[in-house]
């Protein structure tokens, strides 16, 4: 079955410009589950082809759509369908926990690690003495290879018996040490991504995101953990149970 078939066609007189009518199609395809999450579009010259318009015109359609996070593409594979993520509010999970939950593959490139000790900030947030030692996890999350947060983290000196202890998850680490986080604060605010934050998520400048601030505390109440979390606010969904018992 041709694409226009199943997504539609241009609508005739619409004075749109034609990579923004393109852009319609796909997300009303999306949010009828036409296109399904992890479904292939075609080939940028099959679009061209099929909507009789330029490669450049369908190229900044699709662009756009990669850089809202509805689309991402995957090197040698094609462009994809994402969907969007849902983060549970109401528990305390890692990252890679929320991911593998939702049969999404986590992963992480470093921006830096480094033991040092605590800064004003670390010290007010985690409740600690100046010259307390800490460890800092500095990195991009991915979800699938697509960038989805940047994650900065201080971890109490105590928790962790070293920087290397940390691989993949932060959390599986601290859960090693015997030091994972039972209960934690968590603050969300709406924060547009800077120029250096935008870049290393694969956005614009400006571009919507959500900062999600946790302090995670262990049994015996003493603080583990302060994570400042970027998340893409186009690709990302958080969510809370509530009750009135």
């Amino acid at each position: 079955m041709a694409f226009s078939q199943q997504i539609g066609q241009f609508r005739e007189g619409n004075p749109a410009p034609l990579y923004l009518q393109l852009q319609h199609l796909i997300r009303e395809a999306i949010a009828h589950d036409v296109l399904a999450q992890d479904d292939a579009i075609p080939a940028e010259r099959d679009l061209a082809v099929e909507y009789d318009i330029s490669r450049i015109t369908v190229r900044k359609a699709i662009g756009g759509l990669v850089e809202e996070g509805l689309l991402t593409r995957r090197r040698g594979a094609g462009t994809f369908v994402t969907g969007r993520v849902e983060k549970s509010f109401s528990k305390l999970s890692s990252f890679s926990e929320d991911m593998a939950a939702r049969g999404k593959t986590a992963s992480s490139s470093w921006i830096s690690r480094a033991a040092g000790t605590v800064d004003p900030d670390e010290a007010m947030s985690l409740g600690l003495s100046p010259g307390t030692p800490v460890y800092r996890f500095h990195r991009i999350r991915y979800a699938d290879d697509q960038p989805m947060a940047l994650e900065f983290s201080t971890i109490a000196g105590y928790c962790l018996p070293g920087i290397s202890a940390v691989e993949d998850s932060l959390y599986t680490a601290l859960d090693k040490a015997g030091s994972r986080p039972v209960r934690a604060l968590q603050r969300l605010r709406a924060v547009p991504f800077g120029p250096e934050h935008a870049k290393m998520l694969g956005v614009s400048a400006g571009h919507p995101g959500l900062l999600i601030e946790r302090r995670g505390f262990l049994k015996d109440g003493r603080a583990a953990e302060f994570t400042r979390s970027y998340y893409r606010g186009d690709a990302y969904d958080f969510v809370a149970e509530l009750s009135d018992l």
